[in-house]
């Protein structure tokens, strides 16, 4: 099962939030990559989730980047979701380019 992608584009509804975004080094697509459903874009090696309880393959759910020098996954990394929807377990983790 897969969902259709869609693009999540953060919006910073703060002052603070809005001084916390971006990078003074990092490739201006950075924070642009943020995302719901389609297939996880792996900053490293593919991943296949399979649900603890059941064994079967989970759902990518989302991927979220990271957002600012304060509000980084890792190395600029990504937090990537997963579900299985046969026992709705969850797994999350993170890659870092």
């Amino acid at each position: 099962m897969s969902w259709p992608e869609y693009k999540v584009v953060l919006t910073p509804l703060t002052d603070e939030a809005q001084e916390k975004m971006g990078f003074k080094w990092a490739d201006p697509h950075i924070g642009t990559r943020s995302k719901v459903g389609g297939s996880p874009d792996f900053l490293q090696d593919h991943e296949a989730q399979v649900c603890p309880s059941c064994g079967a393959e989970m759902t990518f759910i989302a991927q979220i980047d990271s957002i600012g020098e304060e509000m980084t996954f890792a190395d600029v990394g990504m937090l990537y979701v997963f579900v299985c929807f046969g026992c709705f377990k969850t797994s999350a983790f993170v890659q870092s380019g």
